[in-house]
């Protein structure tokens, strides 16, 4: 199969990486916006800013420039969208029209503009207004790329309502260290994807603030209802959010080191502001980016999410993380319904 990655960040080179050594020998090519960082990586064999030590196989080329004109040279049977959430609307307007079936690795909801969507969109619900013809799907799922780089045991979800598709997504990536899931609730995917981030920024504040192991399960489990409820009112199965997508995803970047949501809530336990925390991080985190989406569309839907009103609280500096945790811990007993 011939495969071509937009985006040489982390993620889309982790994935291109994982394609190409693939058993199937596929012939990937990885597309980098910025034509001098393309020729240096494909010079280098590497992408050292994104992914230091990870050598690229022989199956895997990169360019750079003109991305129609790279989909062309690649004559690409699959093509798979890395970039950020903010940049998948102008990817798909370049890809209309193309007979090319297309995945995106974003995670998150496109943050809503005064002049264009009332409500942020979930990334099917933009290809549906902005390339409707395209078959298209997306990868999710507990995923870091340092560790899907180098051959570490990894698990996705291949989501679309195209079941030729998924058998395409799995076809692509399921080998020896990365087994792929077909999947064809892309709203539950979805959700999953967008609301764990936010999650896991409320985690590394918990954290930070030293508050112990016991806050830290009754957050996640609380969370995870959250995301459950939120995902049945647009549409979703509830038993997605206890797969891959939805617990697995939300369990290892609430907890996991490499998590940058994560260590977004750590530098905002120590007093730092949104944009510092950011700054810090060197690359997106896209909970901060998608957290007042993510509640917008929650108050639209009539869903309670408290611990995401607080982490866009928190993250417009109209709150603190002491105060962000009182407020939770204050709210009335209730009688917990599992997933709601």
């Amino acid at each position: 199969m011939k495969i071509i990655v937009f985006g040489a960040g982390a993620w889309g080179t982790a994935m291109a990486l994982s394609a190409a050594a693939h058993p199937a020998r596929h012939a990937v090519t990885l597309w980098a916006r910025d034509g001098q960082q393309a020729a240096a990586m494909q010079a280098d064999r590497g992408n050292p800013r994104y992914l230091p030590g990870i050598a690229f196989p022989p199956g895997l080329q990169v360019a750079g420039g003109d991305s129609l004109q790279a989909l062309a040279d690649a004559a690409a049977d699959l093509a798979i969208i890395a970039t950020p959430m903010s940049g998948l609307r102008g990817m798909l307007e370049r890809l209309r029209g193309s007979a090319v079936p297309v995945a995106w690795l974003c995670k998150g909801f496109e943050a809503a503009s005064p002049g264009g969507d009332a409500q942020g969109l979930m990334a099917h619900e933009v290809c549906t207004r902005v390339a409707p013809e395209l078959r298209s799907g997306a990868l999710s799922g507990p995923s870091f790329a340092l560790e899907a780089a180098q051959g570490r045991p990894t698990a996705l979800v291949a989501a679309s309502r195209d079941a030729g598709l998924r058998d395409m997504l799995v076809e692509a990536f399921h080998g020896p260290t990365l087994r792929v899931y077909a999947n064809e609730d892309i709203v539950g995917v979805e959700v999953g994807g967008a609301v764990k981030n936010v999650l896991a920024i409320a985690t590394g504040l918990c954290d930070g603030l030293g508050l112990g192991m016991n806050a830290r399960a009754a957050l996640i489990t609380r969370g995870l209802a959250e995301m459950t409820r939120l995902g049945v009112a647009l549409g979703a199965r509830a038993e997605t959010f206890m797969g891959l997508s939805g617990l697995g995803d939300l369990v290892l970047t609430a907890t996991g080191d490499l998590s940058r949501n994560r260590r977004v809530g750590l530098a905002l336990a120590q007093g730092s502001s949104a944009q510092q925390a950011v700054e810090s991080l060197g690359h997106v985190a896209e909970g901060v980016y998608s957290a007042r989406t993510v509640v917008q569309r929650a108050r639209q839907a009539g869903v309670d999410m408290p611990i995401a009103e607080e982490v866009v609280s928190l993250l417009d500096g109209a709150t603190t993380a002491t105060e962000a945790v009182a407020r939770l811990m204050g709210r009335g007993p209730a009688m917990e319904v599992p997933g709601g």
